[in-house]
């Protein structure tokens, strides 16, 4: 098995990297080990609603990039004192595709350097009963990847504040988030400092997992970036693609209350509905018509609302307060 170390921390770049190599598996037994971290980001799963997991106010507040990547299963923080691996394999057919096939060469690992690792359920790792990572898999005809992450360090403190979305403006089919008691492997080897642990462990695992460690091929590099370009750094991917999902918002005006419903799908208003004890000048459904079809997003959104002059349905309204209204519930 071929070991990598990816020495950038930018998520979309690392995500990119993994897509990229897994769509350059072409033979079978070719297999990779790469070992990354991101800088303070949210890594979301590939059926969530992004909206749903998220607290929109702080990661836009402390510009905390958000992510979908192309597995399964819940949304997680990553921080510098978080390290991902992933296992790329091009399988023969009928080959083992269990989570503890990759999982359990970590965890003997994990043991060699004193942490009493052990694997929880079907894809979890635990120590002394807390959960210190967590695995995701996909595969495709005979390719397969599994990743995974390790809490070394990570700062549990805005936990949270960043994974706690709204589900009063919200509600979806997605995936949610299961919640778990979760702990730091620098619990269990007091005696070493964060940054010593985390060279550490990336040592070791690459001496237990990988027969030769190579850099990352420059065409892999390459293609990555357009891929991060293309995909992982666009609000299609990371908002856009979440499930069908309803959103609501309210306020009232000097000139009446104001609900606004609207269903999702696709990322694009699929329909939506204004209610309030307001009065119109014309038919709101026109307004509402209007919007059909628009991604929510809130440039697009108030595009066009600004289009359709608002002035023109609701008596009384000032369209500046009432573009606002918008653009404070919906973030991105």
């Amino acid at each position: 098995m071929k070991g990598i170390n990816i020495t950038t921390t930018d998520p979309t770049y690392n995500l990119a990297v993994e897509e990229a190599l897994f769509d350059s598996l072409s033979s079978v037994g070719e297999e990779y080990f790469l070992l990354w971290q991101n800088a303070p980001s949210v890594i979301v799963g590939r059926h969530q609603n992004t909206l749903e997991e998220v607290n929109e106010e702080y990661v836009k507040a402390h510009n905390i990039p958000v992510v979908r990547r192309t597995t399964g299963g819940g949304a997680v923080y990553h921080d510098l004192g978080n390290l991902n691996f992933s296992f790329l394999r091009y399988m023969e057919r009928g080959e083992d595709t269990s989570f503890s096939r990759y999982i359990n060469p970590i965890i003997k690992a994990l043991q060699h350097i004193g942490i009493n690792a052990e694997m929880s359920g079907r894809n979890d790792m635990l120590a002394e009963g807390k959960k210190f990572s967590g695995n995701a898999q996909k595969k495709s005809g005979q390719k397969l990847l599994q990743h995974g992450t390790l809490l070394v360090s990570l700062d549990t403190s805005h936990l949270t504040d960043i994974l706690t979305g709204n589900p009063d403006k919200y509600q979806s089919k997605g995936v949610e988030s299961h919640k778990s008691r979760v702990a730091n492997l620098i619990e269990f080897m007091p005696e070493c400092s964060p940054e010593e642990l985390m060279q550490k462990i990336r040592s070791v695992l690459m001496q237990f997992l990988a027969e030769e460690e190579i850099a990352l091929p420059d065409d892999i590099a390459k293609n990555a970036e357009e891929i991060a370009n293309a995909k992982y750094r666009t609000w299609e991917w990371n908002f856009g693609k979440s499930p069908v999902y309803a959103v609501k918002f309210r306020k009232r005006f000097s000139f009446g209350a104001v609900d606004f419903y609207a269903n999702i799908k696709q990322g694009k208003i699929e329909t939506c509905r204004f209610y309030g004890d307001f009065f119109t000048h014309n038919d709101i459904a026109k307004l509402e018509e209007a919007l059909q079809g628009t991604l929510f997003r809130k440039e697009d959104v108030l595009k066009q609302l600004n289009e359709a002059k608002v002035c023109d349905y609701f008596i009384g309204v000032q369209e500046e307060e009432f573009l606002s209204f918008f653009a404070e519930n919906i973030l991105v």
